[in-house]
C-alpha cells in the first residue's frame, strides 16, 4: 500500500442506510454468563447490559458480510488472509496490518429491536426475557451417548432496526461501493448470522431500505441527493422475496 493510500481521505459527505432486519429463524450470538445456577441456560445470547434486551453487534454483521464477500471474490480454492483481500473489499471495510492502514468507509452499529417488535415480544410467554430456550442433544456417533444442552435464542419474527453509515470519500466510487454492500447483504440472507447456522439458526431478511444524505458541501449534497433513488433501488434489490 502506497504512502498516499495510507493517508485519511477527505470527506465529501455521509450516507446513513436504514432497514429492518427480520429473523426468519431463531438467532444465537453468544454472550457471557459469570454465574450459572443449576437449570440455567448453557449458552445465553448477547444482551445490552443496560436494558437486558438482545442486540446484534455491529462487529458480527461487519465480519460476516466481509467474510462472505471475500470468499465469493477469492481467486483460490481457499479463503485468503485478510491483508490480501481484494482492493474493493479493503476500501469498503478497511484494513490494518504490516502493509499499511486504510480506514473503513462503512460504520456498522450495534442493532436493537424495533419498538413494535419489543412490545410484541414482551407480551409473549417466552422462556427467558425476550428469548426462547432450544433443547438440543449432541449424539456421539460411536457410543450413541447423548449430551443435552440448552441454547438461548432470539425468537423467529423478531425485527431489528438495522443501520450502517457510509463515508463518501470518492464520489465516483459511491455507487460501486453500495452495490458491493448490497451483494454482501444478499449473500448474508442466503447464509446465516451467528452460530449454529448449519442447523438452521440465524436466517435473516432485510426490507424497507432508506438512504439519508448529509454533506457540509452544498454541491456534494446535491450530487448525493441525485444519486439517492438509485442507491436505494440497489439496496432494495438485495432483498429476497
Amino acid at each position: 500500500m502506497s504512502e498516499k493510500e495510507n493517508k485519511i481521505r477527505s470527506l465529501k459527505g455521509k450516507l446513513k442506510i436504514n432497514a429492518i432486519l427480520r429473523l426468519e429463524t431463531g438467532l444465537h450470538i453468544g454472550g457471557a454468563s459469570d454465574f450459572a445456577p443449576i437449570g440455567a441456560v448453557d449458552s445465553p445470547f448477547i444482551r445490552d447490559p443496560y436494558t437486558k434486551q438482545p442486540i446484534i453487534p455491529g462487529s458480527s454483521l461487519k465480519g460476516k458480510v466481509r467474510t462472505l464477500l471475500a470468499r465469493s471474490l477469492s481467486d483460490t480454492p481457499w479463503l485468503n488472509d485478510i491483508e490480501t483481500d481484494k482492493e474493493v473489499i479493503k476500501v469498503l471495510f478497511g484494513t490494518a496490518g504490516k502493509n499499511g492502514t486504510l480506514a473503513s468507509r462503512l460504520q456498522f452499529a450495534d442493532i436493537r429491536l424495533t419498538e413494535e417488535s419489543l412490545t410484541r415480544l414482551s407480551a409473549m410467554d417466552l422462556d427467558t426475557y425476550i428469548g426462547e430456550v432450544k433443547f438440543e442433544n449432541k449424539i456421539d456417533r460411536i457410543s450413541a451417548r447423548a449430551t443435552p444442552r440448552q441454547i438461548e435464542r432470539v425468537p423467529a419474527g423478531a425485527e431489528f432496526a438495522f443501520s450502517v453509515t457510509y463515508n463518501v470519500e470518492v464520489m465516483d466510487e459511491t455507487a460501486e461501493d453500495i452495490r458491493l454492500l448490497a451483494d454482501g447483504l444478499k449473500l448474508l440472507q442466503m447464509d446465516y448470522l451467528g452460530g449454529s447456522g448449519s442447523r438452521g439458526y440465524g436466517r435473516v431478511s432485510f426490507r424497507n431500505f432508506a438512504v439519508e444524505v448529509f454533506s457540509l458541501n452544498e454541491a456534494s449534497r446535491q450530487a448525493l441527493a441525485g444519486m439517492q433513488p438509485e442507491l436505494e433501488n440497489t439496496l432494495k434489490g438485495c432483498c429476497l422475496i
